[in-house]
């Protein structure tokens, strides 16, 4: 939980106090008004235990309070991701492991308390639900803990918590099981969220729906599956049901085997990750619902299961899609574009939004190109991927924009068919033609694209301010440019 104060108490169990190399440098201590711990700080400083340093953590016991200085490193060159890995070693350090309530000390300044609050939020975030009682530890873990930050509270500083709260329901949706998140468990996270909500309409295509609209691409996907597929299309009109809307479509493949191009072992084991665009279109939806932004929108997920069984698609088959083009299936683990594909034709031609942006996880060739700390962004419209990549700046959402250009298209093109789902040869520039896939089905409508496949989902024990699992990538993305976009 977090709180704020307009100022500094120094009344709770444990102190964390944010100082950078500049302040312990000229003994600036003016932030601690209790002249007995001031002293204290004072002395660990001029003993030479502590300089401020990037990361530096130091612990100070006075009387029955812990109180922990976390160095920032140099004022002139903050770096706000840093910070917010600071802050998370701090909520997770040991010095803080029996203390519940946390006085946060740091600057009244709204670039650091969004880090800070990132920091605790996110970075204290842990999946623990499928830990048996006897294993889960006996004291309060770090996300359950109260921490009050000694600035004066603000609307935008509570907007962030709130767009916390919405990471944290996407996180644990990539995080549970398959089976338990499918489909149907989606449907119902979205139908609570939005239930009594006035502004609010809702379309759900399920199996027989598809068949008789002829989103061939997406039910080819999922025919390997017992589970249902869904399309589901949130219209929310804050504005008025005439006014424009942009659309959020996210890929929702619950669990990908790769099908009958099956992925190695290695690479299968954390697949349920597959269904994160989607995951972030529900949380995005959750924030703007509670932070009542007047932007009309429609939140997209697109969900199907790529199994492995008797009736699963084939390489060589040809299906035809929504929008009416026909797909030659080169690779069935290059499904995620299919599902995508036929949401978006639908979406474009039945809902007529101004804007598209689609999310997803979609090739492993942007995480080659990337890495894992930023999203591949490519649109057909530098105004729209501009505005985008601002809302990126500001949330720590990374996105790095893609090439697009018109002779990728012939990488697409199939002898049989209108179009491939693969294309160059060895997988060269994977993530950009599989971005033109899905920019054949966007007609005229400006367009992002973000492949999230490197930033979604963290296997091993940390990367940036990310624990294990699920990150939540995007949420933060769309939120703020619903807030802030046009």
């Amino acid at each position: 939980m977090i709180k704020f104060q307009p100022a500094a108490k120094f009344n709770k169990d444990g102190i964390l106090v944010l100082l950078d190399e500049g302040e312990v440098k000229k003994r600036d201590l003016a932030g601690i008004p209790n002249e007995g711990i001031r002293q204290a700080v004072r002395s660990v400083i001029e003993a030479g235990q502590f300089q401020g340093e990037e990361k530096e953590l130091f612990p100070v016991v006075f009387q029955k309070q812990v109180i922990l200085l976390a160095g920032t490193g140099d004022p002139v060159r903050k770096n706000f991701t840093t910070l917010r890995v600071i802050v998370r070693q701090a909520a997770l350090s040991s010095y803080f492991k029996k203390v519940n309530d946390i006085e946060v000390i740091l600057p009244n300044d709204d670039a650091v308390v969004r880090a800070v609050v990132e920091g605790i939020l996110i970075g204290a975030y842990r999946w623990d639900r499928y830990h048996s009682s006897s294993e889960k530890p006996k004291i309060t873990p770090p996300y359950a803990k109260t921490y009050t930050l000694a600035v004066a509270a603000k609307k935008e500083y509570q907007d962030i918590v709130t767009t916390c709260e919405g990471v944290t329901l996407a996180r644990d949706l990539i995080n549970g099981n398959a089976d338990d998140v499918d489909s149907e468990h989606i449907e119902g996270v979205i139908k609570d969220l939005i239930k009594g909500n006035e502004n609010i309409a809702v379309e759900i295509l399920n199996r027989r729906d598809m068949a008789a609209k002829g989103l061939h691409l997406h039910l080819a996907v999922n025919q390997g599956s017992r589970k249902e597929p869904k399309l589901i299309i949130v219209k929310y009109s804050p504005q008025g049901k005439t006014s424009p809307y942009t659309a959020f479509v996210g890929k929702g493949i619950t669990f990908d085997t790769g099908g009958l191009n099956l992925k190695p072992s290695g690479h299968i084991e954390t697949m349920r990750c597959d269904m994160s665009g989607a995951a972030a279109v529900v949380g995005a939806l959750k924030n703007i619902l509670a932070l009542h932004v007047k932007r009309n929108a429609l939140f997209v997920v697109a969900l199907a299961e790529n199994a492995i069984g008797a009736g699963a698609y084939k390489p060589g088959d040809v299906f035809r899609g929504y929008g009416g083009k026909t797909v030659e299936i080169g690779n069935t683990d290059a499904e995620g574009r299919l599902v995508l594909a036929d949401a978006i034709a639908y979406v474009v031609k039945n809902y007529k939004p101004v804007r598209l942006l689609d999310l997803a996880t979609l090739t492993g060739a942007c995480v080659t190109a990337l890495g894992y700390d930023y999203s591949g962004l490519v649109s057909n419209h530098d105004e729209f991927a501009n505005e985008v990549i601002a809302a990126s700046a500001k949330t720590d959402d990374r996105v790095w924009r893609l090439p697009s250009y018109p002779e990728i298209s012939e990488a697409i093109k199939s002898e049989i068919a209108d179009l491939k789902n693969v294309g160059f040869p060895k997988g060269a520039a994977g993530a950009l033609t599989a971005a033109e896939f899905l920019r054949q089905f966007v007609a005229d409508t400006p367009w992002v694209h973000i492949d999230i496949a490197g930033t979604a989902f963290v296997d091993g024990r940390g990367r940036l301010y990310y624990g294990h699992g699920g990150t939540g990538a995007g949420v933060r993305l769309l939120t703020e440019y619903l807030k802030s976009g046009r």
